[in-house]
């Protein structure tokens, strides 16, 4: 039958760019709660200055999607478990495009390995001003599986985008290409956010050479953790890195610009207690930890 009805828990930047991509081409619900439901249908969401009008569901409803995407920020993470708890049944597929490396850990211990997918967002950075996104529509999904049960569910996802028109990667180490991202958000988005970078900004030679210390300390991790390739997440970041729009902002840089809560525990935090659980100094996190609390008033 393949993926006909879809989910999506999470309006902001990204979740809003791939609600617009899917509405009209598939049956799309958004999950949320009734106070954010009703603040959407007040002030509807706008993508590049176009208001979209979408249909919702709330926690306690039922229905039976094929995929389930969670768009949130790590922060909602814990909501967002509990939110799709009557949407799960043996043939979903769980999409988590939530930033770091413990997403998908954390659905599976609630829903099982055979449902979770593990995946990430990548592309052009996003400006989200309250319910205004403004997305150039340059990005893709990155996505696979590293067991072995879940290679059906892969190709359905795959065929599902590829029917929609919707840029999608599947590398052959996805769990690499999941800890690249990582090595990517913990030096950019952190030091964009302290120091006030763009990306074009973060490209000099005096800021690369600053980045290495601190993806130093997330190499070492992830050659403790087991991470196949981690010598070349140095390289492989860094290329990333100019890849990015020179006047874009990280989502960090705008989380502090607009006042709200950063992602720091996922990038630094992350890299702390994994220093702490394997004996590994790290102190450039460490410090870009402390400064971020600081900066948020914490």
């Amino acid at each position: 039958m393949g993926i006909e009805k879809v989910l999506l828990c999470g309006l902001g930047a990204v979740g809003l760019t791939y609600a617009n991509k899917l509405k009209d081409v598939c049956e799309l619900k958004i999950l949320a709660d009734s106070e954010r439901i009703e603040k959407y249908k007040t002030n509807l969401p706008a993508l590049n200055g176009v208001q979209i009008e979408l249909d919702y569901i709330l926690p306690d409803e039922t229905w039976n999607p094929d995929l389930i995407i969670i768009t949130t920020k790590a922060q909602g993470l814990e909501s967002a478990i509990e939110y799709i708890k009557n949407f799960i049944d043996k043939k979903t597929i769980i999409l988590s495009l939530i930033n770091g490396i413990s997403s998908e850990n954390k659905i599976a211990q609630v829903y099982g390995w055979d449902k979770v997918l593990h995946s990430y967002f990548i592309g052009h950075s996003a400006v989200r001003e309250d319910n205004n996104v403004t997305q150039d529509g340059v990005g893709r999904i990155v996505f696979g599986s590293p067991y072995e049960e879940n290679k059906i569910k892969v190709q359905e996802l795959k065929d599902f985008l590829e029917s929609k028109n919707i840029d999608y990667e599947i590398p052959k180490d996805i769990i690499y290409s999941l800890w690249l991202k990582f090595a990517l958000n913990v030096f950019s988005n952190q030091a964009s956010a302290i120091m006030g970078l763009t990306f074009g900004e973060m490209k000099s030679k005096k800021f690369k050479k600053f980045a290495k210390k601190i993806i130093k300390e997330v190499t070492v991790i992830a050659k403790e953790e087991g991470i196949s390739g981690y010598e070349n997440l140095e390289k492989d970041s860094l290329t990333a890195l100019m890849s990015m729009v020179n006047n874009g902002k990280t989502s960090m840089y705008q989380d502090i610009l607009a006042d709200r809560k950063t992602e720091v525990d996922i990038f630094a935090g992350e890299i702390v207690r994994l220093g702490e659980k394997h004996n590994i100094k790290t102190p450039y996190n460490q410090v870009m930890y402390d400064m971020i609390k600081v900066i948020e008033g914490e």
